[in-house]
């Protein structure tokens, strides 16, 4: 589960082709309302299948491998937690939070070479999700980084790094998509 998490070098070009900020924006919008709404097959489906989904622990961690993290999983174990969240009985979240993301200052960061010998692109956004549930509300925020692949005429999720910005503190369980 080894892959490049450091970020990309400072010299930003033209969004590539086959990319434009709108299509972006909405993909990232819909990622956010898939969680918010438990639509956990169509979240599921957005991830690609070399995908990493990254939360660290502490602030400024690069190396998920050699760093605590909160949830540092590959598409096996995205596929393994959705399923146990699918059966119901997930007690962390029994009874599921409702919850809502807020993003802003989406900014493109550059991109990557991917192994399917494209690009992917990096982009930021920060974040504010309100989650509320039975022990009361919660107020999560911080900055997620996102690699997007172009596939087929589609867009999928290769990367997804979120930093909280209280990660260097106790976490209460954190049982949903952030």
């Amino acid at each position: 589960m080894t892959a490049s998490t450091t970020s990309p070098a400072t010299e930003l070009g033209p969004i590539p082709a086959g990319f434009d900020r709108f299509e972006i924006e909405q993909f990232l919008y819909r990622e956010a309302r898939y969680a918010d709404e438990s639509d956990y097959d169509s979240w599921e489906a957005l991830w690609t299948d070399d995908a990493l989904y990254w939360v660290p622990a502490a602030p400024n961690t690069t190396d998920p491998a050699g760093q605590m993290s909160i949830i540092f999983d590959n598409r096996s174990r995205i596929s393994t937690r959705l399923k146990q969240v699918r059966t119901g009985r997930r007690y962390a979240q029994a009874p599921p939070s409702h919850l809502r993301h807020l993003l802003s200052n989406i900014e493109w960061l550059g991109g990557r070479s991917n192994p399917e010998g494209g690009v992917d692109l990096e982009v930021a956004a920060n974040f504010l999700v309100l989650e509320a549930r039975a022990r009361g509300t919660h107020l999560w925020g911080g900055r997620a980084t996102y690699r997007i692949r172009r596939v087929g005429d589609g867009m999928r999720l290769a990367f997804k790094k979120v930093v909280l910005v209280d990660n260097d503190k106790p976490v209460p369980t954190l049982g949903f998509l952030i």
